[in-house]
């Protein structure tokens, strides 16, 4: 005897529930661990400070370009496929990144997963948003919404656990388990479903501008502090910001474009992409090394480290319900002037931290502070995106807003690691004439800044001089990450200006509040 249709349809829910819980946790926990593992990847492999970004970046490079395209491949193909090849593609990759034995190995697999998150990012709400009914939908999305929070929550602390006791490599093997069952799961439990018919072309010329362009200008900003003025650089900025010169013109005139530039024309939805820009600029670039600060030069370990941003996780987590009703009651204008307003006081409270100090007196404050600014931003930036183009196009306009963060953070990390590193390089010759080290100290220092707050003294140093050593690359350090923090802050001041200049202040209508629930 067969189940009723509509008990079938609501496992069928459930799986597919469950199934985007696994996809999303998998992508939000590979983030947050990776920087935790940083510190000890660099170590073990030999890393540049360079090379540590291009860990980081190499992922976020293909997922910011390739996210729209991975949407609509999902809608065209069949969304559980797309989402089935993103889950394979990133699982695979997890485990090449864990056996790599270089940099330039854990790159490459690093931008690999980045492709396969671009597949399963998109697919994960898609998937909720094809089996849900509207009535269920919401409450749906809520429940995945908290599982992501309690993932970013114990990501970094998990993360940093497998760091401290076992391995940077357990940081990425962690996915493969995940995977595994969730390939099952989505296999055996979910159904398939595509978007309406008549879809034009992909827009694939786009994606390879996208990918080019921002490959280009990331290029030149990582490796600027060590290359310097070398042609290919300027070679690589140039060709950059002439590929993203030639998507824009692509997407305003292709029949089936990536990026609805048309979309822009709504001075609500434009503003709201720019705050989205210039905040998540701030908050992905200067978050990048706080977990370099307190395990490089504050002498944590990773665990610790892992768990110094909670407090940032469990204001959003505890505060989102109250700040998502704050577009009903203030409309959006407020909100979106407050929220990045605190949080640029929160990057200021970042930049006064030193060497040393009681965490809670020192970075403490500074979490609070910017999660608040964030919880505050959050819910009502989301809202005004999703309101600012109705109910038919609240997919694309989502997918939009999505891209632009994460194409603000991609950005944000090369070029503020670029002013760190310069802030660094400008003291360190000064730094190493004045402290008295013995020669053969001083150039082995010298000869590893490209390391920033992984260098180290020679070992066969003296005592005295390593630990000498040690405060002055911390100090340099927190030199360049005062700098970061300030202008993250300038950032996220920018983006208040914005808001108060673009955003629309009425409340939404009733209808529009229906939409946004």
């Amino acid at each position: 005897m067969t189940a009723p249709p509509d008990l079938d349809a609501d496992r069928a829910a459930r799986w597919t529930l469950v199934s985007a819980i696994l996809g999303s946790s998998m992508a939000f926990m590979d983030g947050t661990v990776v920087n935790v593992a940083l510190p000890a990847i660099q170590r073990s492999l030999d890393a540049s400070a360079a090379d540590a970004q291009w860990i980081v970046e190499a992922y976020a490079l293909f997922l910011a370009a390739l996210l729209l395209v991975g949407g609509a491949l999902g809608d065209r193909y069949g969304r559980k496929r797309l989402f089935l090849i993103g889950v394979g593609v990133f699982t695979a990759t997890s485990a090449a990144c864990a056996m790599a034995q270089g940099p330039g190995e854990l790159i490459a697999a690093r931008a690999l997963q980045g492709i396969g998150a671009a597949l399963l990012v998109p697919g994960s709400l898609a998937l909720l948003g094809a089996n849900f009914p509207e009535a269920g939908r919401g409450k749906a999305i809520g429940t995945w919404s908290a599982f992501s929070g309690i993932t970013a929550a114990i990501g970094p602390v998990v993360g940093g656990f497998l760091v401290d006791h076992v391995s940077w490599r357990w940081a990425f093997l962690l996915n493969v388990p995940i995977g595994a069952v969730l390939v099952l799961v989505c296999l055996a439990k979910v159904p398939e479903s595509r978007g309406a018919a008549g879809h034009g072309p992909l827009d694939i010329a786009g994606a390879l501008l996208a990918t080019g362009g921002l490959a280009g200008i990331v290029f030149a900003l990582i490796e600027a502090p060590t290359r310097g003025g070398q042609p290919v650089l300027l070679a690589s900025g140039a060709a950059g910001l002439a590929a993203l010169a030639a998507f824009v013109w692509r997407e305003a005139r292709a029949a089936n474009p990536m990026l609805p530039l048309h979309l822009l024309r709504n001075r609500s939805f434009a503003g709201a992409n720019l705050v989205t820009l210039l905040l998540y600029a701030a908050l992905g670039g200067g978050l990048y090394f706080v977990p370099l600060d307190l395990i490089q030069v504050q002498g944590w370990g990773a665990t610790a480290a892992g768990a110094a941003l909670l407090p940032f996780v469990v204001i959003m987590f505890a505060l989102s319900r109250w700040a998502g009703g704050l577009v009903d009651a203030v409309g959006p204008k407020i909100p979106l002037v407050a929220g990045p307003s605190v949080a640029a006081l929160g990057f200021a409270l970042f930049a006064r931290t030193g060497i040393g100090g009681s965490y809670w007196t020192t970075f403490f404050p500074a979490t609070c502070v910017l999660g608040l600014g964030m919880t505050i931003t959050v819910a009502p930036l989301t809202t005004t995106v999703m309101n600012a183009l109705g109910e038919s196009l609240a997919g694309t306009a989502s997918g939009v807003n999505n891209a632009v963060s994460r194409a603000a953070g991609l950005l944000a990390i090369a070029a503020l690691g670029a002013l760190l590193a310069h802030a660094f390089d400008a003291r360190l010759h000064e730094a190493l004439a004045s402290a008295g080290l013995p020669r053969e100290v001083a150039e082995h220092v010298a000869a590893q800044r490209d390391k920033l707050g992984a260098i180290a003294a020679p070992t066969g140093a003296s005592p005295a001089a390593a630990a000498q050593v040690h405060a002055l690359v911390g100090a340099l350090f927190v030199a360049g990450f005062r700098a970061v923090m300030l202008t993250a802050a300038g950032l996220a001041l920018a983006g208040a200006a914005c808001a108060a200049w673009l955003i629309d202040g009425r409340r939404p209508s009733p209808s529009k509040k229906g939409l946004a629930a």
